[in-house]
């Protein structure tokens, strides 16, 4: 079978110009690998730590800490699934420590 990419899928067609590079690759093996669950998983951390980074620039830090909670738990569900998560990872980490030294 031909290798799944935005031309000849839809999810990724629809979140090919909406997620970085990074997080499009991510998506690109996930769908190849026929595990559409995980990427939209991946997705869903990827929109928590948006949301987090723009409740932080918003000044709300008590939503901020529940999306990132929330994200979190999405995280270990995705690493018990041996996904690669480096970058959501680094992501998580900096918009954590973000959260910290702004209150």
């Amino acid at each position: 079978m031909a290798k799944k990419n935005s031309k000849n899928n839809d999810f990724l067609n629809t979140h090919r110009n909406n997620s970085s590079p990074k997080i499009y690759s991510l998506l690109l093996n996930l769908i190849n690998e026929d595990r559409e669950d995980l990427a939209k998983s991946v997705l869903k951390v990827d929109y928590l730590l948006e949301y987090t980074s723009s409740a932080i620039k918003q000044r709300d830090y008590i939503e901020a800490k529940e999306a990132l909670e929330k994200a979190r738990e999405r995280i270990d569900s995705l690493k018990t699934e041996n996904v690669d998560i480096e970058y959501l990872e680094y992501l998580y980490e900096g918009i954590s420590k973000n959260c910290k030294n702004t209150k």
